[in-house]
């Protein structure tokens, strides 16, 4: 794919759910892949699955000393990065009441901090080549509010809101910046958060009137496949006069 095939990519959050199935796609494409996770063996599964060159980089996206030394050693090992993909997330549902602050704390730190961190260090290295393309994966709730997950739709909010910025400030250097905002979509992450996994589905497709959430109107969860081909376009050349865009991959669930 034009934009992608011969070019070097990082994924975080590689590990599993849609960062995985990000690197597949990307791998499948002709990039050779760096897998970041701070799951050191998932890193590794998931390179390995690959078809092309991969690499897996252990380290914790939140610290800024590591994922310095991850983009340098990707870099290293693969050449420089046409494409940053920031899957890694994490969802630690609580009301607003009974947060625990430690929760609050670790959810920004992963996404908003981690996109935050990933994205400068990329961005350094590529704003001087004048060519690259950096994807957040965020989420439908930094948009709609959901009961509950106030830590997560803050600090997907707060993603959003980043990447589309450092979109515009590099613009002229001939990076795009975009985002993709899946709904939910069948990963580990979204099934830890069902207590029955055939009523969470359908309690999900069908909405929840006493939450305040619409159902899906497309009728069927997403698989991570699909947002991972939303992400795939954002990062190629097929998308070169996007940026600053925000792409619901969602069935139609925010009405948006």
């Amino acid at each position: 794919m034009p934009g992608v095939a011969g070019t070097a990519a990082l994924v975080t959050g590689g590990g599993g759910g849609i960062g995985a199935a990000v690197a597949t796609a990307l791998a499948a494409a002709g990039a050779a892949v760096a897998v970041l996770d701070r799951d050191a063996d998932a890193a590794q599964r998931t390179a390995d699955s690959l078809p092309g060159p991969a690499l897996a980089l252990p380290a914790d996206i939140a610290d800024p000393a590591e994922v310095e030394a991850a983009v340098a050693a990707a870099e290293t090992a693969l050449g420089p990065l046409g494409v940053l993909v920031n899957a890694a997330g994490i969802l630690r549902p609580a009301p607003v009441l009974d947060l625990a602050d430690a929760d609050w704390a670790a959810t920004l730190a992963v996404n908003a901090t981690g996109v935050a961190l990933a994205s400068r260090a990329v961005a350094r290295r590529m704003a001087p080549r004048r060519a690259g393309a950096i994807v957040t994966v965020a989420s439908n709730a930094a948009r709609v509010p959901r009961t509950g997950m106030a830590a997560y739709a803050a600090s997907k909010a707060a993603a959003v809101a980043f990447t589309k910025c450092l979109g515009l400030e590099l613009a002229g250097h001939g990076v795009r910046c975009n985002v993709v905002s899946p709904g939910s979509t069948d990963t580990a992450m979204q099934r830890d958060v069902w207590p029955d996994p055939v009523a969470g589905e359908r309690a999900a497709i069908d909405g929840d009137p006493a939450a305040y959430r619409a159902g899906i109107p497309l009728g069927r969860i997403a698989d991570p496949a699909d947002v991972a081909e939303a992400v795939l376009f954002l990062a190629s050349d097929r998308a070169r006069h996007i940026t600053m865009h925000d792409l619901y991959v969602d069935g139609g669930a925010s009405l948006r």
